[in-house]
């Protein structure tokens, strides 16, 4: 269902949080779980867990828009205007291995300055949870799975990134040919990126 711009949420971070949090709620259920995570220097990282039809889990991080992300080159920080985001994983069974993995992700833009867009390659250098094919995420289009939420001018919406797991064959490919032949490649081979366990995807072929 849509939600309609919302002028009253106020860009204070407490109100922000509470508002991502409803928009969260009111789009995916209850949450069935949840983890708070501190990194040193770093405001707190919140995923959410919320169970979905069909044995799917989404995993949802709050407290990344918290604050604005900041090109790392700028001088001055702006505590109002820039991107904020949060991220969201769906993986059918559920799995909570990517607690830590994702509340380290959404704490990124503050430990290194990083600004999280669509298209973009994060990769953990490492399984993303025990014995996964997947090191790391391509980071989706929002607006599929969460509306954006509209906060007071000039504060920017905030937008739900869609995280999407890649083998490292994948992260690979992508580094070379972009994001949109990877995404491309997944639907012409009926991908289901759910699958916390599925192979690689085809590469070689055209």
């Amino acid at each position: 269902m849509p939600h309609a711009a919302d002028s009253s949420v106020p860009s204070a971070p407490d109100a922000v949080l509470a508002a991502v949090e409803a928009r969260l709620i009111s789009t995916f259920g209850e949450p069935d779980g949840r983890a708070a995570i501190t990194f040193l220097g770093t405001d707190r990282i919140e995923v959410l867990r919320f169970p979905q039809p069909e044995g799917l889990y989404r995993y949802a991080t709050l407290g990344m828009s918290a604050a604005p992300m900041t090109d790392p080159t700028a001088l001055v920080a702006d505590p109002v205007a820039g991107p904020r985001v949060e991220l969201v994983v769906t993986v059918r069974g559920g799995q909570d291995g990517l607690l830590r993995p994702l509340a380290t992700l959404a704490a990124a833009p503050q430990v290194e300055g990083l600004v999280v867009a669509p298209g973009a390659s994060l990769d953990l250098g490492e399984p993303l949870w025990p014995n996964a094919p997947f090191t790391g995420f391509l980071v989706a289009e929002p607006g599929g799975l969460v509306e954006d939420l509209e906060l007071p001018e000039p504060a920017e919406p905030v937008r739900f990134l869609p995280l999407l797991p890649m083998t490292p064959n994948e992260a690979a490919h992508k580094r070379v040919h972009g994001a949109a032949e990877l995404q491309e490649r997944w639907l012409r081979h009926g991908t289901d990126l759910r699958d916390q366990q599925r192979k690689s995807v085809p590469l070689g072929d055209m």
